[in-house]
């Protein structure tokens, strides 16, 4: 609120009896932090497996199945109710999250084409967990893939995804 107020000071020490904020956090590390629409999509999922025979990334061989997601998704979530159930409507940490059922690996496959969402008859999104989950690695961890890491300094360094300066982009027409 500093900036609607012209007479605050924001080099003031702040109030040392006021209340700490709540930290914020980025992306989705458990079924807690998912919205309750991603969560009623889990419970909705028909596995029908359009998703998954449709998803390029399955397609070629790697680990990524959406349906799979979608069905992790609600056994982590079950595992969770029973938890707050057995302690009497208070959740009790188990150490797990939702990365003991999805692996990096799996997350990292998506190319986020969105062909899931697409073919899905009952329009589930499970790119929307991935893209969560995604973001809470690269936020929170600080674990995103070396070739992303090289992308994203380029992009800092250079304005693009390439290791080229920008006045040395053009040089491969002269060859």
């Amino acid at each position: 609120m500093l900036m609607m107020d012209p007479n605050a000071d924001p080099f003031a020490a702040s109030d040392p009896g006021a209340e700490e904020e709540e930290i914020s956090t980025f992306g989705a590390k458990d079924v807690t932090d998912l919205s309750w629409v991603n969560l009623l999509n889990a419970y909705t999922c028909t596995e029908c497996g359009r998703c998954t025979s449709n998803c390029p990334a399955n397609l070629t061989g790697k680990k990524l199945s959406p349906r799979k997601i979608m069905m992790d998704t609600r056994d982590r979530l079950e595992e969770v109710g029973k938890n707050i159930d057995t302690n009497k409507g208070g959740f009790v940490d188990d150490g797990k999250n939702l990365f003991d059922w999805i692996s990096k690996e799996e997350i990292w496959a998506c190319t986020s084409c969105n062909a899931c969402v697409e073919t899905c008859p009952v329009n589930i999104d499970p790119l929307e967990i991935i893209m969560e989950m995604r973001r809470y690695l690269v936020m929170e961890e600080s674990a995103a893939p070396a070739e992303l890491n090289n992308m994203m300094s380029n992009v800092e360094n250079n304005g693009a995804p390439w290791p080229y300066n920008q006045m040395d982009r053009l040089n491969w027409v002269n060859e």
